[in-house]
């Protein structure tokens, strides 16, 4: 790494816009985490780059992707920088206890998943800080330090959060007895999928995500023929109108697996190729100086090989 040095003050305020940046993955992202504007941050890094005499980023359609030389400026400065930051807003081990970890993912994730892995260790005295969202604005909020981990199916872009994978969920086509009984009379020859037609369909959404994912991967059509007749607002909410006999879903066997055992849900077909989505477990740049952010990721990890 080039030998350069920058006035001290200065060179705080630079390095710190040049880390926001590198783990934002773009300069407007990185601005409301600074409290300055996007041409503000603009300007600081130009300025470092000047003071480096090497680029640092290189701008895509969306966002920017650091260079070699950044990667290896920010492995270097993260520590010492998140370590000062640490000390000033009193989040680091002082006084013989440690910083509440900020954990958020999906509400059925966190329930059915990682709260009875977190439990012992939170009975042992470690804090905890759990928010519920969806995976592309809790990935935002990482980026901008208000989790130190997040759970989500969905890999963030770049390459400045650290990924784990946990484990993966089959998804399931799922009904209440009544309505499987139904389908399984169809005329023989009729594919399920056109069967469903006549039944209504339950989802979390009205674009229906799960669901769509479902049909391109089984059946290579973009969505159902018939949109929802009930939308709701979580996955455990589709669970109960299916096995209450609204319709039918498309569910992750993780939530299914007790409406199976008890016969209160049926699969309505068994497929080739399951469409299966990843548990991934998402790290914020700087979330290791809190050790207790190292034993939630771990009890996680350790609680995913039986998931």
């Amino acid at each position: 790494m080039t030998s350069t040095l920058l006035p001290a003050t200065q060179d705080l305020n630079l390095l710190r816009t040049f880390l926001a940046v590198h783990r934002a993955g773009s300069f407007t992202a990185a601005a409301p985490v600074l409290g300055l504007t996007q041409p503000t941050v603009t300007a600081q890094i130009r300025t470092l780059e000047q003071q480096l005499g090497r680029r640092l980023f290189q701008r895509l359609p969306r966002g920017v992707e650091p260079t070699p030389f950044a990667r290896e400026l920010a492995e270097r400065v993260a520590g010492p920088l998140d370590d000062l930051d640490l000390v000033a807003t009193g989040d680091c081990e002082l006084d013989g206890r440690t910083a509440p970890v900020h954990l958020a993912g999906p509400s059925e994730v966190l329930c059915a998943r990682a709260l009875p892995a977190l439990a012992p260790i939170v009975a042992d005295g470690l804090q905890l800080r759990i928010e519920c969202g969806e995976d592309e604005a809790l990935i935002e909020q990482l980026r901008d330090g208000r989790h130190d981990l997040v759970l989500t199916a969905q890999r963030p872009r770049g390459h400045a959060l650290e990924v784990v994978p946990l484990a993966e969920d089959e998804h399931l086509l799922v009904a209440g007895a009544p309505w499987a009984e139904r389908i399984a009379q169809r005329p023989e020859g009729q594919p399920v999928c056109a069967a469903l037609e006549a039944v209504p369909l339950v989802s979390m959404a009205a674009d229906m995500p799960v669901v769509r994912r479902y049909w391109r991967t089984q059946y290579g059509k973009q969505h159902p023929a018939v949109g929802p007749a009930l939308t709701v607002p979580s996955l455990q909410a589709v669970v109960t109108a299916v096995r209450a006999g609204a319709g039918y879903s498309v569910l992750p066997r993780s939530l299914c697996r007790e409406g199976l055992a008890s016969g209160a849900l049926t699969v309505l077909e068994e497929v080739a190729s399951p469409s299966l989505t990843p548990l991934l477990l998402v790290r914020r740049p700087g979330a290791e100086c809190n050790p207790a952010t190292e034993q939630v990721a771990a009890a996680l990890q350790e609680a995913a090989t039986t998931w």
